[in-house]
């Protein structure tokens, strides 16, 4: 009877929170003042998202993890969009200010994730899927978890060198481009 509970106990351990995983994914990220556009974003829309939510029910993002599965090492099942924002969520959760988002303790998917791209994007646009080879499991592509796993709403892709905007509309299970009016708005 005690091993039957051992297996219990390890089967259903919890799940950790926020502050018991890594800030990123394990990428090489720099921190989010080296990314004046993420600041400056955040900067230039707070004033709307303060009439949007007076309770101050929402979180801001700046290159950290968006933790969508447990993995060992935890890095594994994170993706660390430079830039997303989550409606009628808390910014702090038992007083703290969030080093991660973890969607199984949320369940609230964010509803915009950017990626400042320095070099073309190929990394921001790789659909490979969550795969196991030679018995190891590999990392998925960033786009096919935001599209195939997170279902993040709307996900944009801005080209550094270029300024180019990709942005990505979740639909009918994929993402679907959009076009930019003659302003240059989505």
């Amino acid at each position: 009877m005690v091993q039957s509970q051992r297996v219990i106990d390890e089967t259903f351990r919890p799940f950790p929170d926020h502050t018991q995983l890594p800030e990123s994914d394990g990428t090489f990220v720099k921190n989010f003042h080296e990314h004046p556009q993420s600041v400056i974003l955040t900067d230039s829309i707070e004033p709307v998202l303060q009439e949007l939510h007076p309770d101050n029910h929402y979180a801001i993002g700046q290159d950290c993890g968006i933790y969508w599965r447990e993995t060992d090492p935890p890095e594994k099942g994170a993706e660390a969009p430079d830039w997303f924002y989550v409606p009628g969520v808390p910014p702090r959760l038992d007083g703290k200010f969030r080093r991660s988002y973890v969607l199984w303790r949320e369940y609230v998917t964010p509803l915009i994730a950017l990626e400042f791209a320095s070099g073309n994007g190929t990394p921001e646009r790789d659909k490979t899927p969550l795969q196991v080879v030679k018995g190891t499991v590999q990392k998925p592509g960033k786009f096919w978890v935001y599209e195939q796993i997170v279902r993040i709403p709307y996900y944009g892709i801005f080209i550094i060198d270029t300024g180019e905007l990709e942005v990505y509309h979740w639909e009918d299970g994929t993402y679907q481009r959009l076009t930019a009016n003659e302003r240059g708005h989505y």
